[in-house]
């Protein structure tokens, strides 16, 4: 079988899965799973030469394979940095996706060789667990304009989403390094006027610059009835600290909404595939824990790189079935417990470069 007949069949398969979950909710058994994550593995290792020599140092090879999908060893976030991680010329990439980086170190680029491994991906997770049966919503982003920047993961998901699940009359507000909140709030008052339910797609920091914004301003809106606040991104930078509870109630006072309003979305460059909030912990916490689409699963591990119990905090590692064209298993710098089909998300190592979708907020607050 060549590469582009292999690969056309591991997509369909793929693609499939997607479509059958996104219809009906169909789950994919643990061995239907482990059964694909072995072979996407596989294949990766015969066409991915970086990514072959890292399993090699395992032990790992087109001969010598893992027993079970958590064994595939999860190449490090920071290595899309230092190497060229697809399985394909990256030069016929239909998507490039660079990781925002920071003022220490340049970004990681992740390319992926189809477009519709990601836009099924995102529209199945987001319709699912994202607006979950909402209407037609009316877009305002807060984040990059995926017209000035291409790159961008964050702003080609929301350019998707906004084109195929609005209501045509999209916002995009941060334009060469600016967050022009004053069209901002212009447009949100002709949303509210017109009664027409909004989702405010934003990283964290930037809804934080829009709050103070509203304070200083002695402003408040009352979000139409089906209207939703996804924020990206964390809660901590370099010059300011805001915790999610701080940030979700300053929002409902602000916004007039409740807490269910808002969901917080979990993704990364280096992923094809998506997390949302998917149900609040039954304590007085009201800590939030993440659940993704059956493709895409989270493990928590230790030091060694084995699976912890759930409950017990570790490093988190994703096994994405849609990253079919480059590492089907990443290792990030955040930290985590896992809770049920899903995990609470802690924070970020403490010895990890601060990197991310809210850094490009961020960097707004201080100019």
């Amino acid at each position: 079988m060549s590469y582009h007949s292999e690969s056309a069949a591991l997509d369909d398969e793929i693609l499939e899965r997607v479509a059958r979950w996104h219809s009906s909710g169909a789950s994919i058994g643990e061995r239907e799973f482990n059964d694909l994550a072995l072979r996407i593995f596989t294949y990766q290792i015969r066409y991915n030469e970086p990514y072959a020599r890292y399993a090699g140092s395992f032990g790992y090879s087109p001969s010598a394979l893992p027993s079970a999908w958590h064994d595939i060893p999860a190449v490090p976030a920071s290595a899309f940095k230092e190497a060229t991680l697809a399985t394909f010329e990256k030069e016929k990439a239909a998507l490039t996706f660079v990781t925002s980086g920071t003022t220490r170190a340049g970004g990681g680029r992740h390319y992926m060789e189809t477009r519709a491994l990601y836009d099924a991906a995102l529209l199945a997770g987001f319709d699912r667990l994202a607006i979950a049966g909402r209407p037609r919503l009316r877009y305002l982003n807060l984040v990059p304009n995926p017209s000035e920047r291409p790159e961008s993961s964050l702003g080609y998901m929301m350019s998707r989403v906004s084109a195929e699940r609005g209501d045509g009359s999209t916002g995009w507000y941060v334009r060469g390094g600016s967050l022009f909140i004053e069209a901002f709030f212009f447009d949100l008052r002709v949303a509210i006027a017109q009664s027409r339910p909004v989702c405010i797609a934003s990283t964290a920091f930037a809804l934080v610059e829009a709050i103070d914004a509203m304070r200083e301003r002695n402003l408040r809106f009352a979000l139409p009835p089906g209207s939703r606040i996804m924020e990206t991104g964390g809660f901590k930078g370099r010059s300011r600290t805001v915790s999610r509870e701080e940030l979700y109630t300053s929002l409902c006072e602000s916004f007039a909404c409740s807490a269910d309003a808002i969901v917080a979305e979990y993704g990364m460059t280096e992923l094809t595939s998506q997390y949302y909030d998917a149900a609040t912990l039954p304590d007085a916490r009201a800590v939030r824990f993440k659940a993704g689409p059956p493709w895409l699963r989270a493990r928590v591990t230790g030091a060694d790189g084995a699976t912890l119990p759930p409950g017990t905090v570790g490093a988190l590692v994703h096994v994405d079935l849609a990253n079919r064209s480059s590492c089907v298993a990443v290792q990030t710098e955040d930290l985590g417990a896992q809770y049920d089909d899903g995990f609470v998300l802690i924070g970020r190592d403490a010895g990890a470069a601060l990197r991310g979708c809210s850094l490009d907020a961020e960097e707004l607050l201080r100019r």
